[in-house]
């Protein structure tokens, strides 16, 4: 295992001796979040397990998530050995499905490299799939209480507001001087505490909107505060109107009530996701119905159903055919399997697939 590597240099005149971390540690002891379940016990594979899961997501979102799959996966190389379909089942509904993939993907080169472990070092952990260097320096910092800033977006929002930094902070140059400034705070000891006290502090009191700021333990110094910045720090990224997309989606039953499920490609939205049947258009749809289903084109037009993701919107047609029958081309595709209804609970369905079947008898 490699040894941990030495943090980078502090600028002069910062540091411990800045205040800013002992007043947010002092705040920390007394109203921050000492009993998430990845905490008892705080091993590697439980903060990194965690540390993922949290990635866009809440914690409240995460803790059952969590404690699933550390049921179903209790070990890095029990996850390693685990088939895909079983870890994407164990996510769904979490979303950011690529997330999932990543894990799985670095269990197995942990396996493959490191003995089974997360390896205790910056660049090796930045090296496996899903690792930036604000996770590699959470779990470093968490699970062996070694000296490394973070940067998700509640410490960014806070470093922002602290010292009145314009500017996007996604820009490389606004990151750059934040990366400086998570280092500069660093303080000597309890690395671990002082990580989970950023993010509890970011998320339950220098909120997005409306910041309790007058509860805040780093009021005084707090350019935002001083010049009334707080409602327009961080600087917001630049406004984009997210594109929108239509798809058709296929839900065929057979005659016992079965649903066609497809398997998503291995790239793009809910890959390798099990899901019903997309086609960009209804001409696709039914041609894709007259290659694998029997009989003609009946299909009931069901609601609309909206989704949106990070970088566009999307509107689902759902198209209903009952009581089909497949051609052999279903048979002979891997891709495609009939599921009963008791059964989809094993299988990984996107949260908006999932919610029109339960949705509907």
């Amino acid at each position: 295992m490699a040894e941990p590597q030495p943090a980078q240099p502090v600028p002069e005149g910062s540091g411990p001796g800045d205040g800013f971390a002992p007043r947010l540690l002092a705040w920390f002891d007394r109203h921050g979040r000492h009993d998430l379940p990845w905490q008892h016990p705080r091993t590697p594979y439980r903060v990194w397990l965690s540390e993922v899961m949290l990635q866009q997501t809440q914690v409240a979102t995460v803790i059952p998530y969590f404690e699933r799959f550390l049921r179903a996966f209790p070990d890095l190389p029990t996850l390693a050995d685990a088939p895909s379909d079983a870890v994407m089942a164990q996510w769904a509904g979490l979303g950011y499905y690529s997330r999932a993939r990543n894990l799985h993907a670095t269990a197995r080169l942990c396996v493959q490299r490191h003995g089974g472990d997360l390896p205790r070092d910056l660049e090796a952990l930045m090296a496996l799939p899903g690792i930036g260097r604000s996770t590699a320096g959470a779990i470093l910092t968490q699970a062996w209480g070694d000296r490394f800033p973070i940067l998700d977006g509640n410490v960014k929002r806070v470093l922002a507001r602290y010292h009145g930094i314009e500017g996007w902070p996604g820009l490389p140059a606004v990151e750059k001087s934040m990366w400086t400034l998570a280092q500069s705070h660093l303080p000597q000891a309890r690395l671990a505490d002082y990580t989970q006290a950023q993010m509890d502090f970011g998320a339950t009191l220098c909120t997005r909107a409306n910041p309790a700021c007058v509860l805040c333990p780093l009021q005084e110094g707090c350019a935002a505060l001083a010049s009334g910045r707080t409602g327009s720090l961080p600087t917001a990224r630049p406004g984009k109107a997210l594109p929108e997309r239509s798809a058709v989606v296929l839900w065929a039953e057979d005659a016992q009530g079965r649903i066609l499920l497809a398997r998503r490609p291995p790239t793009g939205v809910w890959a390798t996701l099990w899901s019903l049947p997309q086609a960009d258009d209804e001409t696709q749809a039914q041609a894709w119905s007259a290659r694998h289903l029997a009989g003609a084109w009946d299909a009931e037009t069901l609601p609309e159903v909206p989704h949106a993701f990070s970088h566009y919107r999307l509107r689902l047609q759902p198209r209903r055919l009952r009581e089909v029958a497949p051609r052999a081309t279903v048979g002979d595709n891997p891709d495609l399997r009939w599921v009963a209804r008791d059964e989809l609970h094993a299988f990984a369905l996107p949260a908006p697939i999932r919610k029109l079947i339960d949705s509907r008898t």
